[in-house]
């Protein structure tokens, strides 16, 4: 469920590229340029209003419906502000706030890192846009990689950060193992509801908007995405279905959630029914085949390929849909220049999707 921040040094270098672009663009004099935000408006009143599009629509199967009830929400009005991020990661950073609300006022704030397309090159532009979900690291690095790497394509990029992650984070720190599934279910609201919330922007064409998530991103966007059709195309890395049977078996990073959910209490038909209540393979039934994406690796230990294989064959992918990378879940991050350039593409040309 988990992936590392030690990776090999051509990512490192990448990633060291991809910081120098999330930093202001430089002229041809080689002097820093500042970021020309003048298109949200003045300073002091970029705040924008926001609706809620969620809509479900008929299930037919019991269990599904069973499961979208707990994730969904009642729809309404939300503020958006955009403000100036203090750590220079991106251009905007967008606050609003989250659709489940769990009496923590700093998590509750969803927090989203805007990389504005044409930034890099010191000129905003309208584009169609990408939602990012970050993996587990806490630096969230993988997810600021997709992001600025998308950004060099051309796109709006839109960086969410969990529950607990960033400027979620509260005085007491990282959120109780037993916390985790309602932090979860939290995501995959934050996730649909900042299809929303970007829709309210300047610049932002909305004829489609591309959902990726890397990891334990993956998870949430898998199950965020099957709420109904707002996100026009899912990229899902290193992910898949079956959460329970992943929990008790999985290696590495998985077995060390094992033992933590284990230290915090929370075993056996407990575990069962917290992970279910989030399970990807209830839903992703309604996921659009045409317009989904899977990438595994298939020395995958964290996430094994059989828990990848799952969601596969739940989201009716055909095998060109389902990329099996000859990797581990580590080393599959050398790929994402590859991976990014399909998303790019797909997102340019994908027609706008009938809902």
């Amino acid at each position: 469920m988990l992936i590392r921040t030690s990776i090999p040094a051509l990512v490192i270098l990448q990633l060291i590229a991809a910081g120098a672009s999330a930093a202001a663009p430089v002229s041809s004099s080689g002097k820093t340029s500042p970021m020309d935000t003048s298109f949200l408006g003045p300073p002091g009143a970029r705040r924008f209003q926001a609706h809620d599009t969620l809509a479900p629509g008929p299930e037919s199967s019991a269990d599904a419906s069973k499961c979208l009830q707990g994730l969904i929400w009642p729809p309404g009005k939300f503020p958006v502000h955009c403000e100036t991020p203090t750590d220079h990661r991106g251009e905007v950073l967008l606050r609003f706030p989250s659709p489940i609300q769990t009496g923590d006022a700093i998590n509750d704030r969803v927090a989203v890192e805007w990389y504005v397309a044409g930034m890099d090159t010191g000129q905003a532009k309208r584009s169609r846009a990408v939602v990012v979900v970050h993996e587990s690291g806490r630096g969230m690095t993988v997810g600021r990689l997709f992001a600025t790497t998308l950004r060099k394509q051309g796109l709006h990029t839109f960086m969410v950060q969990l529950p607990g992650y960033g400027h979620r984070v509260s005085p007491g720190g990282r959120v109780p193992a037993g916390g985790l599934f309602d932090r979860l279910r939290q995501a995959i609201a934050d996730v649909r509801r900042t299809r929303d919330a970007i829709a309210s922007l300047p610049l932002v064409d909305t004829s489609h908007v591309s959902l990726q998530g890397t990891s334990l991103g993956g998870f949430v966007v898998a199950t965020s995405a099957s709420l109904d059709a707002g996100y026009d195309s899912l990229f899902v890395m290193l992910a898949g279905g079956n959460l329970y049977e992943m929990i008790q078996t999985g290696k590495r990073d998985t077995a060390k959630v094992r033992r933590k959910l284990a230290e915090a209490g929370i075993t056996g038909e407990q575990l069962k029914k917290l992970t279910l209540s989030i399970e990807p393979t209830r839903v992703a039934h309604r996921l659009d085949p045409q317009r989904t994406w899977l990438f595994s690796g298939i020395r995958d230990t964290v996430v094994p390929l059989e828990n990848a294989l799952a969601l596969a064959r739940t989201a009716r992918l055909s095998k060109n849909r389902h990329v099996k990378m000859p990797t581990d879940h580590y080393t599959g991050i050398v790929l994402l220049p590859s991976m990014c350039r399909l998303i790019a593409t797909q997102v340019r040309t994908l027609p706008p999707r009938k809902r």
